[in-house]
């Protein structure tokens, strides 16, 4: 399935503003962050951000046409932040790409991409549980660029104390 230069330049924009989310509530994280859970039944913080590794390798297996799910145990904060910045980049990378997707622009945000941000929004929240909160941020604002999206984001232009 072909997609118009503007599905792929959206895509690309939200993979970024992924990106750009997830630094500031993956950065700084203190020691044991990790295994920190908001309680009965909830998911810790390393195992969220596993599972958002996940949902990029199977956001980038379904954009190839060959859609494939792993659920990988937590490691390292610090592996498992390395791991979300390099499937963002392979994913990044494919759409930027020439590479023909195969799968609609539409499903891919709807589904792992949407659910990634979900889950990179309950990190900020489990980071104000566990006393260590992600300063808000007008994200309206916010320098957001295709293509950035390692862990050397922009400085926040606006936060809120």
């Amino acid at each position: 399935m072909a997609m118009d230069d503007s599905a792929r330049h959206m895509m690309r924009h939200a993979v970024a503003t992924l990106a750009y989310r997830g630094n500031k509530g993956l950065g700084d994280a203190p020691d044991g962050f990790s295994s920190f859970a908001c309680g009965g039944g909830c998911r810790s913080a390393g195992a969220i951000l596993s599972h958002v590794g996940d949902l990029l390798d199977w956001a980038l297996s379904i954009a190839k046409g060959k859609p494939e799910w792993h659920d990988t145990k937590p490691r390292s904060w610090g592996d498992d932040v390395s791991r979300f910045h390099n499937a963002l980049a392979a994913f990044d990378g494919y759409l930027a790409s020439d590479l023909p997707l195969r799968a609609p622009a539409e499903k891919l945000l709807q589904g792992p991409i949407a659910d990634a941000l979900t889950h990179i929004g309950q990190i900020a929240m489990i980071r104000r549980l566990a006393g260590v909160p992600v300063k808000g941020e007008n994200y309206f604002a916010a320098e957001i660029t295709v293509g950035r999206v390692g862990p050397d984001q922009a400085a926040p232009k606006r936060e809120f104390d």
